[in-house]
């Protein structure tokens, strides 16, 4: 196949050694790369939450009075008093803080498991958990998990009719006016709390000593939730409860029957309801509420779903909270595309990628978007009703890209696929210019004071890091900077960058994700280097660089008292990002060196960096993740960047 992309080398005339070290790191981590590449063309790569996953794989289980086998749990169990925090309890990602919830499910799970009450690290837990006012202040999942066993009253829940799904789409509370992963979860949820079923619990386990007092009977405002809005929900939901027991069973059943509906229509074989473990443990538990047999079509595929998340080696086991097959392979594309190399590993993972392309699946966002044609790629496997922004727009770049440099014999499927995403991108943006990840305009900001909402994370509103992705994309392919989508989203830009010149990053940790992200779309779009708004962003990722020549930022960044930077442990994969941006930014001078000699010194011999650190976002404040793939493109992705500006043939025109 004839390829035009070209391999930048540093002129060894100049800097010998200095050429000769990156050269070596560009190879060594593009061969590690492509090592790890399926035989039909694509990457995949473990993705880890914290230890509330896998507490919850092992009390979905004893729910369904169906055990795993002793071993499995046994390398589950040594999973998660592995990840048991110094503190004693366990916190919401590497090195965090106590967290009450995921503390009360690791503990519930152990103690299921058959972790007796005495050993030391359930004593440690148990009086870290009462400290903080024991299992009853846990979250509302957690709740609503305790109120499934027994071990507290549904009272402790809010309230939630399932009458709901006898709504208008005008009523302020609809379905889809709420976040594609709120949905898939509340709903089997809401037929949970209809029938109210009891967990098996063959082995009879009890946690009534992580209970402070025996008043159950509470709510939990959320940190974001402010007083005011608060106190009305929380006033409706005591008119809820007075209500419900007289609302007609007629009328119940048949909001049942479509609640039940609605996730058998969405289950999605075997990849999952939503493609997310907790959407899929309630659907599982809902079939088991029904009545549904264990040889019934939709437990099977359900179970099946579920185990498929598992990751399971000779010493431990967890259950991962999803795949991440689609965005796992478009970044090692884009990565080894930078590093001029590995051009058939390129094309099938490009071809693979083609094939994953929706388009005969109008998805949820098409509530509110019905003339927009679907065109846009999923996170997983497979989850058709819930393509994402994000990786279209990082997948059409791709594509496009591998056009331009490497080329096709069959040009024509790939610039078919590029104008369908492009045209479904373009239908999902938002009025206020930006993009969400999964819908347009789930912005009603009240419902995230409603009691359910104490995470603070029941909408996908247009974020930073996902609107700089669709400019990115459109200014790739061409769109000019006075094209109304483009200026509508460099404006949502302008506006949400902070004083100190950073951008928020909702999907990735934290400020310097979504600042990389926006710096690429500026400059994509042709925003000047000089400009205030690059400047800015420039100083600030040189000015929060480590020591060490990293960078780093952990999850407390999120907290919403936030009143600057405070410098994490460095990362490759952070590393990477802040060094894509300032070179982006036009910077290639001291510290974007020390930050190339960080990458370089940290490389291990087989071509990979360590990251143990969790550098990635599910919730803000509440879930986040470990990509185990982002410490091995992204690294690569920025050395290869840096040796294409040291040659001077930065490539421009690329929205990454």
């Amino acid at each position: 196949m004839p390829s035009n992309l070209l391999k930048p080398r540093l002129d060894p005339e100049v800097e010998p050694l200095a050429a000769r070290r990156l050269e070596r790191a560009i190879d060594r981590a593009a061969r590690a790369l492509v090592s790890s590449q399926r035989p039909d063309g694509h990457w995949i790569f473990e993705l880890e939450a914290d230890a509330t996953i896998s507490a919850e794989y092992i009390l979905l289980q004893h729910f369904l009075g169906t055990p795993p086998a002793a071993a499995l749990e046994a390398k589950i169990a040594a999973y998660l008093r592995r990840n048991q925090g110094v503190h004693g309890g366990w916190p919401l990602f590497h090195g965090g803080a106590f967290d009450l919830s995921a503390s009360v499910k690791a503990y519930f799970a152990l103690k299921v498991i058959g972790d007796p009450d005495d050993a030391p690290h359930m004593t440690r837990a148990r009086e870290l958990i009462r400290l903080h006012g024991g299992a009853g202040e846990s979250n509302v999942f957690t709740r609503f998990l305790l109120a499934l066993y027994g071990a507290s009253s549904w009272n402790a829940a809010p309230v939630m009719p399932i009458e709901i799904m006898y709504l208008p789409r005008w009523f302020p509370a609809h379905l889809s006016k709420i976040s594609y992963w709120a949905r898939t979860v509340l709903v089997p949820l809401l037929v949970l709390r209809s029938l109210k079923p009891v967990a098996r619990n063959p082995r009879g386990t009890r946690i009534d000593e992580l209970f402070v007092s025996e008043r159950r009977r509470i709510l939990r405002r959320g940190p974001h939730q402010k007083w005011r809005w608060y106190s009305l929900f929380a006033a409706l939901d005591i008119g809820l409860r007075i209500v419900e027991p007289w609302l007609p069973q007629r009328y119940r059943r048949r909001a049942l029957t479509r609640a039940v509906a609605f996730v058998t229509d969405r289950l999605n074989g075997e990849d999952g309801l939503g493609g997310i473990f907790p959407a899929m443990a309630n659907a599982l538990m809902m079939f088991h509420a029904l009545g549904y047999g264990e040889d019934h079509p939709h437990v099977i595929t359900a179970r099946k779903a579920i185990d498929r998340l598992l990751v399971i080696d000779d010493h431990q086991a967890y259950c991962q909270p999803c795949v991440s097959p689609v965005w796992d392979t478009v970044l090692a594309c884009h990565a080894l595309m930078e590093s001029g190399s590995q051009v058939d590993s390129v094309r099938d993972g490009i071809e693979w990628l083609r094939k994953r392309q929706v388009l005969d699946v109008a998805g949820d966002w098409a509530h509110w978007r019905p003339r927009v044609r679907p065109g846009g790629w999923a996170f997983q496997y497979s989850n058709p009703h819930y393509p994402d922004i994000d990786d279209t727009a990082v997948v059409v770049m791709a594509l496009d890209r591998y056009l331009r440099d490497i080329g096709s014999s069959d040009a024509l499927p790939l610039r078919e696929a590029i104008e369908r995403g492009k045209e479904w991108v373009l239908g999902l943006q938002s009025r206020n210019g930006g993009w969400g990840a999964f819908d347009a305009d789930n912005t009603k900001e009240y419902l995230n004071h409603i009691p359910f909402a104490d995470h603070g994370a029941l909408l996908d509103p247009p974020t930073e890091d996902v609107t700089a992705r669709g400019i990115s994309m459109l200014a790739q392919l061409g769109d000019a900077p006075d094209t109304a989508p483009v200026a509508a989203a460099i404006q949502f830009l302008r506006r949400t960058q902070r004083a100190d010149g950073s951008w928020f990053g909702r999907w990735g940790m934290n400020y310097i994700y979504g600042t990389w992200s926006a710096l690429c779309a500026l400059r994509a779009a042709g925003v000047a280097p000089g400009a205030h708004e690059i400047r800015q962003a420039a100083q600030w990722l040189a000015s929060i660089q480590n020591f060490d020549g990293g960078w780093g930022e952990d999850g407390e960044s999120y907290t919403l008292d936030y009143d600057g930077h405070r410098p994490g442990t460095s990362t490759p994969s952070q590393t990477a990002w802040a060094l894509l941006g300032l070179m982006a930014a036009g910077e290639s001078g001291e510290p974007v060196e020390r930050g190339i000699t960080y990458l370089i010194k940290t490389q291990e011999a087989g071509g990979v960096w360590p990251e143990e650190r969790y550098t990635a976002t599910g919730f803000p404040r509440v879930f986040f993740l470990r990509y185990h793939g982002y410490a091995k493109y992204f690294p690569l992705w920025a050395l290869a960047r840096y040796r294409s500006v040291k040659s001077g043939v930065y490539p421009q025109r690329l929205g990454m």
